[in-house]
């Protein structure tokens, strides 16, 4: 069932067939039936550039993707998109939003016309009791989300859509949260947090872009440290990242490109395996660490 037909469906319902229109509601959850267990992922976005770059991280990016099989749908949470409150894109378009400035008229001509998910979008806001999801209509695809899945689905042919981030809630807010879209891993539905773990732009070596492995002392101190308490499972450390020290305080001076990785990582299941890719450091002060679970 399409938005429009669901909302004429709706329409016509009257305000005491409270039992019909929760039936509307069940038949329009089970059109995303069981399937095999779906991956995660958390992708490290880095410079828009690298949507129409061929370079080492977009070949990470194509590589991962042969190891995918196609989702139903996908539900990206980037860091691009914060809110007061939380929000799920629910129109059937998601226009293609070019965030950044000062990038080659190229870069702004990139389309990426994948359509969205009424039905993803109500069925998360249904799994969610945590808090109060609403549906947007306004925002679309940001530049964490189009410009890395452009190279997994290359010919966006698999509906996305995206969840914004509540600028006003501490990193076990967020974890919690993403506890509660696992069932969407079971109904063929990729889910993909897309930051950057070590993000520190304000002293990012702009003329080091070009060279990864260039990286300040912190920087790899805490991006060695981040990798270990994955490969170890062990989150509350990275959930308590504000209490690791001065080189993790460096790494996220602001928490919106690292939540992302929570999402993803509350979403592991016991004994599932993560693999990384695209581990480098660049500019001095950025990583771009990606990793698949599953």
């Amino acid at each position: 069932m399409d938005r429009k037909k669901f909302l004429k469906t709706m329409a016509i319902v009257p305000l005491t067939g409270v039992a019909l229109k929760l039936n509307v509601l069940s038949k329009l959850s089970d059109q995303l039936e069981s399937t095999e267990k779906m991956p995660l992922l958390f992708l490290g976005h880095g410079n828009p550039m690298n949507a129409i770059e061929d370079n080492v991280f977009v070949e990470g990016f194509k590589n991962v993707a042969k190891t995918l099989a196609n989702p139903k749908a996908i539900l990206c949470i980037s860091a691009h998109w914060e809110t007061k409150g939380t929000f799920v894109t629910a129109m059937e378009m998601p226009r293609t939003i070019h965030d950044f400035g000062g990038f080659p008229q190229a870069l702004f001509d990139v389309q990426y016309p994948a359509k969205g998910s009424f039905e993803l979008a109500k069925e998360t806001q249904q799994l969610i009791t945590k808090t109060q999801i609403e549906l947007d209509y306004e925002w679309g695809l940001d530049h964490g989300s189009w410009s890395v899945v452009k190279h997994l689905y290359p010919n966006a042919d698999i509906p996305i859509i995206q969840m914004s981030i509540d600028y006003s809630q501490p990193a076990s807010y967020h974890y919690e949260l993403a506890k509660e879209l696992a069932a969407l891993r079971r109904k063929g539905i990729l889910i993909i947090g897309s930051g950057n773990m070590v993000h520190n732009l304000r002293m990012a070596a702009w003329d080091q872009m070009k060279a990864p492995g260039y990286a300040y002392e912190w920087a790899t101190e805490a991006n060695e440290k981040m990798k270990k308490l994955i490969l170890d499972g062990d989150h509350q450390p990275l959930i308590d990242y504000r209490s690791q020290g001065k080189a993790f305080d460096l790494a996220i001076p602001t928490p919106e490109h690292y939540l992302p990785l929570l999402y993803t990582l509350a979403l592991q299941e016991k004994n599932e395996e993560v693999s990384l890719f695209n581990d480098y450091l660049i500019a001095g002060s950025l990583n771009m660490m990606s990793l698949k679970i599953g």
